[in-house]
């Protein structure tokens, strides 16, 4: 008869940051879009942190529309509107598109992660003047790699 140890090494969960910047629009005129690029001053941005090197997934609920009371404003996102990187350097970051996710690795050094994201409004030429807002999810998993 022989024995071993089973031994298990439990990782730091997952923090994702709430509500570090919203994608902001800021002004947007009936019958013009609008678009915001990930690297824009106004996208939208989250922070992770995590376990040094781990494998994540990435995973956004998008919405179709920005909704004023019943009236709503179509937004859309596109390949090229999210992007990660493991430190926050947005200039070094990787493009993906939010409608697929990604699948990324925190930083090896500080277990942290940044993703930013753009997308587009499209008011139409008769949009009621407003203030519109959704929320937009963000869903951090580790992969087990």
């Amino acid at each position: 008869t022989g024995t071993i140890q089973a031994t298990a090494d439990v990782l730091t969960p997952l923090t994702v940051s709430t509500n570090l910047r919203a994608l902001d629009f800021g002004n947007v005129f009936p019958g013009v879009n609008k678009s915001i690029a990930y690297n824009a001053a106004t996208s939208g941005k989250w922070d992770i942190a995590g376990a040094l090197g781990a494998e994540i997934q990435l995973t956004f609920t998008l919405p179709a529309n920005l909704s004023d009371g019943a009236n709503t404003l179509p937004i859309s996102f596109v390949a090229g509107d999210a992007a990660y990187f493991g430190t926050d350097v947005v200039g070094s970051a990787v493009q993906f598109d939010p409608n697929a996710g990604s699948t990324e690795n925190l930083d090896a050094g500080a277990g942290t992660g940044f993703v930013w994201l753009g997308g587009t409004v499209a008011p139409t030429p008769a949009q009621p003047a407003g203030t519109y807002s959704a929320t937009v999810s963000l869903d951090v998993v580790y992969t087990g790699n």
